[in-house]
């Protein structure tokens, strides 16, 4: 494994992006917003494809399975209970020249990567006071060369006010994560619907972190979109290890037979007890190779009954579930895979990025299904009424079942090279040729080759090769 490389640097991704509109810098022409991106005309059919996707195969082809939408800003109370008030935060330093504030871990992790470090410590599992003291003897410093500041814990939780005056009184926060929308709704899942245990809820939605780490493109931001499923069960009756790796054959089923990533690069990790949250009996991330390394893409964890009674504390309100054959009354447990869907995004443009040397061309080999266009159409020439006429009647009649690009600009080879970086499949060409025997070119992405169609034969074709 560790002969395997990136396929891409972040430099050529970040180009990538902004060039072909998957992502662009938030408020750009203000000079922009640390942490922050959106996603252009290309990125967000993708992200799009990728969320629908995740909710066809983990929500609406189960039959134990129920979706929700639950709101951004719940009830403060939720996040007390859940914990992120008190204890939702980051290792912080800051230099004292700049002012500029960093990850601790971060930089403990670049310190170690930059002194190739044998048998390096599991950073993910060192606590505030191991990061300050490998902070102090190793005399690491900021990225600017200067001395840092004491470790101390950042808050994440984005605070806001309901109302006219901002005070104690009408704290909100923007959520942290999707989960605690789905535990603090179950009641009321439980009285709306006939679901038995075990059943999950799952919900895909944004969420908000006040993040201080800077650089590593769309993952890791202030917003972002998260694909969360709670999985509840009775542990009495149900094997937990056993739903455990289900999930966990799931989650690596979705990555690499339906995203299409290349399974080499992906692993799993598993936290050891330093890292594990305390209630958690165990957790895994699996990771992928980013161009900046090993990264969790998408976490599992086995979080007992913790959330669950927390609300119940904090509420004063049942949420235990009855058993509908032994009337037993007791707190389901839980298994949460989490996935950020940006991550996936990100990992899923990493994974396409290829250079053909060949042909020297750039190409995006998105699976089909996440493609921005499933096709391209062009007229030969955009000056020759009769070919952009019938290139038009084409693209109009494919357009009612394809997602399909129009493209005039420039000469043939450009148009390819461009939709080569979009990542689409199939470019159809409309020539003279076609006006006398009803014939066009299709090139495909991959290899680069041309074939003639009759137009005929050309549904048939494309069924076959986009099915």
């Amino acid at each position: 494994m560790s002969d395997i490389k990136p396929t891409t640097t972040l430099e050529e991704i970040t180009s990538l992006s902004k060039r072909r509109g998957f992502v662009y810098q938030t408020s750009e022409i203000y000079g922009g917003l640390a942490n922050s991106y959106e996603y252009g005309p290309a990125g967000v059919e993708v992200l799009r494809k990728i969320k629908n996707l995740w909710w066809d195969f983990f929500i609406s082809k189960r039959e134990d399975m129920l979706g929700l939408d639950s709101q951004i800003i719940l009830h403060p109370k939720t996040w007390e209970a859940s914990g992120h008030v008190n204890s939702f935060a980051d290792p912080m330093v800051e230099d004292k020249i700049t002012h500029k504030r960093y990850r601790a871990d971060h930089l403990i992790e670049e310190w170690l990567e930059k002194n190739k470090i044998a048998n390096p410590p599991v950073v993910e599992a060192m606590k505030l006071e191991d990061m300050a003291n490998f902070l102090k003897e190793n005399k690491v410093k900021s990225p600017d060369s200067n001395e840092i500041s004491e470790v101390k814990n950042f808050n994440l939780l984005f605070e806001t006010s309901i109302g006219v005056i901002a005070d104690e009184s009408n704290k909100v926060y923007l959520r942290g994560e999707t989960a605690q929308g789905i535990f603090s709704n179950f009641k009321q899942i439980l009285d709306s619907n006939r679901v038995k245990l075990p059943f999950g809820v799952g919900q895909i939605g944004k969420s908000f972190r006040n993040e201080i780490t800077t650089g590593q493109f769309v993952f890791r931001t202030l917003e972002f979109e998260q694909a969360e499923i709670e999985y509840f069960f009775d542990p009495e009756t149900s094997n937990w290890e056993a739903l455990f790796k289900d999930w966990q054959d799931k989650m690596w089923y979705f990555a690499t037979e339906i995203l299409g990533i290349d399974a080499s690069r992906l692993r799993w990790r598993r936290h050891d007890d330093a890292e594990r949250s305390f209630y958690s009996k165990d957790t895994y991330d699996l990771e992928y190779l980013y161009p900046f390394g090993w990264k969790e893409v998408w976490g599992i964890a086995y979080r007992t009954d913790y959330d669950l009674k927390q609300h119940m504390k904090f509420s004063a309100k049942s949420l235990e579930y009855t058993d509908p054959f032994t009337m037993k009354k007791f707190v389901p447990h839980v298994i949460e895979p989490a996935v950020g869907v940006n991550r996936l995004f990100l990992m899923v443009l990493c994974d396409a990025y290829q250079k053909d040397e060949t042909k020297n061309r750039l190409v995006l080999k998105l699976d089909q299904k996440l493609a921005p266009y499933q096709l391209a159409v062009f007229p030969l020439l955009k000056n020759k009424e009769e070919l952009v006429k019938k290139a038009r009647e084409i693209f109009e009649q494919l357009g009612k079942k394809y997602r399909v690009s129009w493209d005039e600009r420039g000469n043939i080879g450009k148009r390819y090279l461009s939709q080569d970086e979009l990542g689409t499949p199939y470019c159809l060409t409309i020539d003279f040729e076609t006006l006398e025997d009803d014939s066009i070119t299709v090139r495909q992405r991959d290899n680069a080759s041309q074939e003639r169609i009759k137009l005929k034969d050309l549904e048939k074709y494309l069924t076959d090769m986009l099915a």
